[in-house]
């Protein structure tokens, strides 16, 4: 029978992945040859009778084998602020506050240490409030998705270790400093902000900034856990760098976080205390994204200092010269906080198994993680 347009096959593949040829499958189904051929090329659907053959010669289920192009569904997405317009890109997708938002795996954002695989395709047109996604998953496998925003591995680490928990739980990270972070959340992006901003003005850590971003939704702030930021140093400390006024001495030179990062905050603050101009250190205007990037700048010699945290001095075998205890806290808007998959991921905080990985890490405090820190309602609009 001629196939139809729509139906489509993987028979050839799977065939080969077993190295079996289409005499080996056909004797094993009760077919001929030519039928293997033809379901292959396209040229013939199979009956259902030959299509369990064939699914039951090659161990695998019927879906596996056949399905209809028909079946790829499409949903309406609203893009993420950081869009590209105008070409098709991979997506990831999640549901947060009832609607569906679009995140672009580009750049930085497709990958970890492994490429992550998209859930859509799609592209944006420039201006267009929403586009149209055509999906490469499940759409019941999408609605168990928690997007989380900020800057921290550990925030990659508590993911994995919570989908482990929760099999079907499916966690996005998007890297973000932590008011870029605020600010996704703010605007319906994300359903959980990571920060480590302090205000020497109130001597707390995150709240007052919540407080001037947010809208007038009530939202919860919670603790992943407490860390030791500080200097990078180069592995022996060449150069004798114990301060952050040797800095200025001739021939360091550093790398310093973009605007809106907990530990660029930590170097003006420190630099300010002692009494040292920002442009006194050499290279503090130039800019990496992300603690590994400080980490890795270092560790190849591009750069004699640079803020980061203990755990990743350690992790890179850098020195580390300790500046600030800054905590580091989960900020979630109190409607998402009835959403199941989010339930999940925050239910897995204090969990053991979550507990050791963050102080196997080094220069953690996990004593308050998972505890409730501040339930706040923010004065003005974002």
């Amino acid at each position: 029978m001629k196939q139809e347009n729509d139906l489509c096959n993987n028979l050839k593949q799977i065939r080969l992945r077993l190295g079996m040829s289409q005499q080996d499958v056909a004797a094993i189904a009760g077919v001929s040859r030519q039928t293997i051929g033809g379901v292959e090329s396209g040229q013939y659907a199979p009956s259902t009778t030959v299509a369990l053959r064939l699914a039951k010669a090659l161990g695998c289920q019927v879906e596996d084998l056949f399905w209809l192009e028909q079946d790829t569904a499409e949903i309406e997405a609203i893009p993420s602020q950081d869009f590209s317009v105008g070409r098709p890109l991979r997506l990831s997708l999640a549901q947060v506050g009832g609607r569906w938002i679009a995140h672009p795996l580009q750049d930085k954002q497709a990958f970890r240490l492994e490429m992550i695989p998209a859930d859509g395709e799609g592209s944006h047109t420039a201006n267009a409030p929403t586009m149209r996604v055509k999906l490469l998953d499940d759409l019941e496998n999408l609605h168990q998705t928690v997007v989380l925003a900020g800057c921290t591995p550990a925030l990659s680490l508590w993911a994995r270790a919570a989908e482990r928990w929760h099999p079907h739980l499916r966690v996005h990270w998007t890297f973000d400093n932590s008011m870029s972070a605020l600010q996704k959340l703010c605007r319906g992006d994300v359903h959980v902000a990571g920060m480590h901003l302090y205000d020497p003005v109130t001597q707390e850590h995150n709240v007052s900034f919540v407080q001037a971003v947010l809208q007038e939704i009530p939202a919860v702030l919670i603790n992943l856990g407490s860390w030791e930021e500080g200097l990078l140093l180069q592995p022996g400390n060449p150069l004798n760098l114990k301060t952050v006024a040797d800095l200025t001495q001739p021939g360091v030179t550093i790398v310093n976080r973009e605007p809106g990062a907990g530990s660029r905050q930590v170097l003006e603050r420190s630099l300010q205390q002692a009494g040292i101009n920002n442009q006194a250190v050499k290279g503090f205007d130039h800019i990496v994204y992300g603690h590994l990037e400080v980490a890795q700048a270092i560790a190849a010699g591009q750069a004699a200092a640079g803020v980061s945290t203990a755990a990743v001095a350690a992790a890179f075998g850098l020195g580390f010269v300790p500046l600030h205890r800054s905590r580091y806290d989960l900020v979630v808007l109190q409607p998402y906080l009835d959403e199941a998959p989010v339930q999940q991921l925050l239910g897995t905080l204090g969990h053991r198994r979550v507990l050791l990985q963050l102080e196997a890490l080094g220069g953690y405090d996990t004593s308050q993680t998972g505890e409730v820190m501040a339930t706040v309602k923010p004065t003005r609009p974002c």
